[in-house]
């Protein structure tokens, strides 16, 4: 008896599954609009198919979403916090800094620092967002553009430092020789006090000599 039951069983669950698939192939025979996610109306149209010529056609992804990471590096401060605060490490930062202010961001933050590397490892990236929530100037942000696949992955790191090989080398020289200079000046500032301190030292106290006691008549 449990034989024909398991057959009958199986029947009866082949039976539904199919019913469900020919439910669904006659009303794919119905298309409807192509809307994106954040239409009002997206869940109206539940029945029917829709195909997207893609790469030609695309639908509008949400723009508050978490994609591909982009910096604005003219308004990059070289902070260093988003790297620091990345937890798989993608984002690789070598910072020059400069002997003097050199420029202002687009909300006017002074620019002290070069970056002679801004490198993201999109290969690594876990889309937490976190780098772009640290950003003070707010230059780290994340694009709408979400389909970057490649066949290489080394594809997938992006560079946005502007500096070339020679720029990096004069930044260097002229950061190395301004720290010289400071040094040499704050080595001649302390011997200027130590001889300044040595020719002001006070004179010692001035010896004790006991009055004589005057002789009794």
């Amino acid at each position: 008896m449990s034989y024909f039951t398991n057959i009958s069983y199986a029947v009866r669950t082949i039976r539904k599954g199919m019913a469900l698939t020919i439910r669904y192939f006659l009303s794919a025979r119905f298309k409807r609009n192509k809307k994106p996610v954040t239409s009002a109306n997206y869940f109206d149209e539940e029945n029917g198919t829709f195909t997207v010529q893609y790469p030609h056609e695309e639908i509008p992804v949400p723009d508050h979403g978490r994609y591909k990471l982009h910096n604005e590096i003219d308004d990059c401060i070289v902070c260093d916090k988003c790297a620091k605060i990345c937890p798989v490490d993608c984002i690789e930062i070598e910072p020059i800094r400069a002997v003097e202010e050199y420029g202002k961001t687009s909300d006017g933050t002074p620019l002290r620092i070069h970056a002679a590397k801004f490198d993201i490892d999109m290969a690594k990236c876990c889309f937490c967002g976190l780098c772009t929530v640290v950003c003070p100037t707010e230059c780290l942000t994340m694009t709408d553009e979400f389909d970057y696949s490649t066949s290489n992955i080394l594809d997938h790191n992006f560079s946005f430092s502007k500096m070339t090989e020679q720029e990096i080398a004069q930044k260097k020289t002229e950061l190395e020789e301004f720290q010289k200079e400071k040094a040499a000046a704050q080595n001649t500032t302390s011997e200027e006090k130590s001889v300044k301190a040595v020719s002001k030292k006070p004179a010692g106290k001035p010896v004790f000599k006991p009055r004589p006691i005057p002789k009794r008549k």
